[in-house]
């Protein structure tokens, strides 16, 4: 059991005159309405630090806290390798299965707070995610000129993506597995990404024409009857970009319970416990096989390569 969590959520100009039943239940749909009230009403919602009823009506900047009280979390895999380390820069192996960042049924089984107990005077912070079923490498900022430098030749890369003469500093590659394709050789998926409407969350990120630019540029590496092996280079860092891109090219990636051809949610029916796939669920084979970037304190240039796992490792070289 985990120590339970406080979510905070301040009502904006828009969510005033809501009741408090309505924010949380058309805010959060992970949740029934039935299971919003039972919270209210056993005091585990607060406004302004007081209990409150559920058809007591919100004004804007009202503090909302639901005090969620302890539960089990599922199990994940917690260790991780590290790939690199020095005082401004580390690099990890982040296993398939782990969550970076808290949300939903994860807190203490997350990366962020295993980073916190192997480095507990300084612990070194994210300054990219990866999606919780993709592995790979990943690169922490240890040092405060380390989380501000990547931080923002991340930022960069993203805005001049369609720019070919712009500096992109930062190289993130994947490793993915698809279905038989016909995919060319080499390829470029460029589909924007933005919100659609999810019934569970609100809304994920998919295939959008009103959506924010993205880049994509990938090799096939391997074919088979059944499958193709790509290599992926990203110059945008839209959420699930390539996961998105794949499907939006007609190739969802193998195992992927969440985005079907077109780069949008698939259509399934709920589960028997009213549950529908959404993007942290794993099964899909993507891996984050190398990161080139300078180092922020010394422009030097680093490469980090994390091995792929046995269903993205490239063939050997025939002589």
């Amino acid at each position: 059991m985990n120590q339970g969590w406080v979510y905070t959520d301040r009502i904006t100009p828009t969510e005033a005159n809501l009741s408090v039943l309505d924010f949380y239940s058309n805010r959060y749909r992970h949740s029934s309405r039935a299971e919003w009230r039972d919270r209210i009403l056993s005091g585990q919602i607060r406004l302004n630090g007081d209990t409150v009823s559920p058809d007591d009506y919100l004004h804007a900047g009202h503090t909302l806290t639901y005090h969620r009280p302890p539960w089990q979390e599922p199990e994940v895999p917690l260790g991780f390798e590290v790939l690199y380390e020095d005082g401004d820069v580390v690099a990890i192996a982040k296993p398939a299965g782990l969550p970076v960042l808290p949300g939903g049924n994860f807190l203490a089984h997350t990366l962020l707070h295993q980073l916190r107990l192997r480095y507990p005077e300084n612990p070194p912070i994210p300054v990219h995610r990866l999606g919780r079923g993709t592995s790979g490498v990943m690169v922490l900022g240890r040092s405060p000129l380390a989380r501000s430098v990547l931080s923002r030749q991340l930022r960069d890369s993203t805005a001049t993506a369609h720019n070919p003469q712009a500096a992109h500093p930062i190289r993130k590659t994947y490793r993915a597995l698809i279905g038989a394709s016909n995919l060319p050789a080499a390829f470029t998926l460029t589909t924007p990404i933005g919100k659609v409407d999810h019934p569970a969350l609100g809304y994920v990120y998919a295939a959008s024409p009103t959506g924010l630019p993205a880049y994509s540029e990938g090799i096939v590496i391997q074919r088979t009857t059944d499958s193709t092996l790509v290599e992926v280079t990203i110059r945008t860092g839209r959420p699930h970009q390539i996961r998105i891109h794949l499907a939006t090219a007609g190739f969802p990636l193998l195992g992927d319970p969440l985005y079907g051809v077109g780069g949008i949610p698939l259509i399934v029916e709920p589960a028997a416990d009213g549950t529908v796939p959404v993007p942290g669920d794993i099964g899909y084979h993507l891996h984050a096989y190398r990161l080139e970037l300078p180092h922020p304190r010394t422009q030097e240039p680093l490469q980090i390569v994390c091995p792929a796992p046995p269903a993205l490792q490239a063939p050997e070289p025939k002589f």
